[in-house]
């Protein structure tokens, strides 16, 4: 399998390279070039355990022995709390797919866990090293160090914004204190930190000399894996309810989870809606519902993960609903870096059949922790309570609706706390942070600050 980019001025790579590659040289983002049809082999797939899955969707994108791919999920998938990694619950009218008994809790450590061993694996074949450079609104900042934490071969720069995350968040990333995490608090917001990063992976001689790769949801890696529990999730509903389809609602900042979704869809799975779901900073739910995708002012939150208004998984979709083609995502683009906005024709009403779109303020998050605490003696978190909050305005009887719970409930004891007037919310793996030493630099939110930093702590 082959990996283009969107803006279609860099030379197609195999996985492996775009692996390493993260954003491509000319600022666009990796994709395949075929996505393949796999709605003859569902059948079979839908008796197998998460690992044997994962294997065989993966296989179909990756150039690396059956053996090597085998042993990197089992690694991977080794380090989670829950027998299937990705177990479903009902919860009243929805069902919920947890994501997170991973390392730290959330569901970035089903894609980062894969992502670090499968780094790691590469660079002992090259002999190479590798400086990652990533930025993060919470939960990708923490998963991803303690996938690469101790890592030979490898360091790792996360830049969060300061006081943006929960404070849990930022204790799971600043008490990981071995040599090669840097935990860099910039005085900004997520979209700042994102729009450093992506400058400095466009200077190619910057990113070489300094080995950079990425974490984020720019590398391709991330998605892929990501795409696997829509398919187990799935294939567990479809047998507990012998329905023929499904709809997944989805708590989204950077479109990078629900994109994962639509590729399942593209593979074949039987999804009947993709429901996304923003808070306050609803950029994405305003492109789907009318066609503009314009920036705002970014809104901190309960759900302070989805505090993004710039969703740098976003040119990928863009990408295919246009056609794959690279010469129009170049002028669209351009104009939005000038403008802040860009524009699709509607189609039907709407931009895509397979989206629906809504918003869940915080009012309505506290609500939803409410009541299906009391009813259904379910604990939500905040980014959750947004997804079912959404999901519940877009319910259909023949095609359950499964609701992709993104993050355990304690890492946000402050939003249950606020929502139901008790202290619930507790987990021991995060009770014993709060007595360990933190470690972090706090910087400006300049490039120049960050580049700095990285000249002088990469090896």
């Amino acid at each position: 399998m082959q990996h283009i980019s969107t803006r279609g001025q860099t030379a197609a790579m195999d996985f492996q390279d775009a692996v390493m590659t993260g954003l491509a040289p000319d600022g666009g983002l990796l994709v395949p070039s075929a996505i393949p049809d796999v709605r003859d082999r569902l059948g079979a797939w839908a008796e197998l355990d998460y690992k044997s899955l994962a294997f065989e969707i993966l296989r179909l994108f990756t150039d690396l022995p059956d053996g090597d791919l085998r042993d990197l999920i089992a690694r991977s998938y080794s380090t989670f709390r829950h027998s299937e990694i990705a177990p479903v619950l009902s919860a009243g009218p929805v069902h919920i797919c947890e994501l997170f008994h991973g390392p730290t809790l959330a569901f970035k450590d089903i894609a980062l866990q894969f992502l670090c061993n499968l780094y790691e694996y590469i660079l002992r074949r090259t002999g190479g090293r590798l400086n990652i450079l990533g930025a993060t609104s919470g939960d990708t900042g923490s998963a991803a160090i303690h996938g690469a934490r101790g890592r030979e071969r490898v360091n790792i720069f996360i830049m969060f914004p300061k006081g943006r995350v929960s404070p849990l968040q930022e204790l799971q990333m600043t008490t990981v204190t071995d040599a090669n995490v840097h935990c860099l608090a910039i005085e900004g917001t997520f979209d700042d930190g994102q729009r450093i990063m992506k400058s400095i992976f466009s200077d190619v001689t910057f990113k070489e000399r300094h080995a950079l790769g990425s974490i984020n949801s720019v590398n391709w890696a991330r998605v892929l894996a990501q795409t696997v529990y829509y398919f187990f999730s799935a294939f567990t509903v479809m047998r507990r309810t012998a329905a023929r389809e499904v709809c997944f609602a989805v708590p989204t900042g950077n479109f990078g989870d629900i994109l994962a979704g639509w590729y399942a869809a593209q593979m074949g799975l039987p999804v009947r809606r993709l429901i996304l779901a923003t808070n306050e900073n609803d950029i994405l739910a305003r492109f789907f519902n009318t066609g503009v995708y314009r920036t705002g002012r970014t809104v901190p939150t309960i759900s302070p993960s989805m505090d993004i208004q710039i969703a740098s998984n976003f040119e990928r979709y863009l990408f295919h609903l246009l056609g794959n083609d690279p010469a129009r995502i170049r002028e669209l683009m351009a104009g939005f870096a000038k403008t802040g906005a860009l524009s699709v024709p509607l189609k039907n009403g709407g931009v895509d059949p397979l989206f629906r779109a809504g918003v869940g303020n915080t009012e309505n998050a506290l609500a939803i922790i409410r009541r299906y605490h009391r009813s259904h003696s379910c604990l939500l978190d905040p980014h959750t309570a947004v997804g079912v909050h959404v999901a519940e305005q877009f319910l259909e009887e023949d095609a359950p609706t499964i609701c992709l719970a993104t993050a355990h409930p304690a890492k946000f004891p402050d939003a249950i706390r606020t929502a139901l007037n008790r202290d619930v919310a507790r987990h021991a793996i995060l009770d014993e942070l709060k007595s360990r030493p933190a470690r972090s630099v706090t910087l400006p939110a300049s490039e120049a600050a960050i580049r700095e930093y990285i000249g002088k702590h990469v090896s």
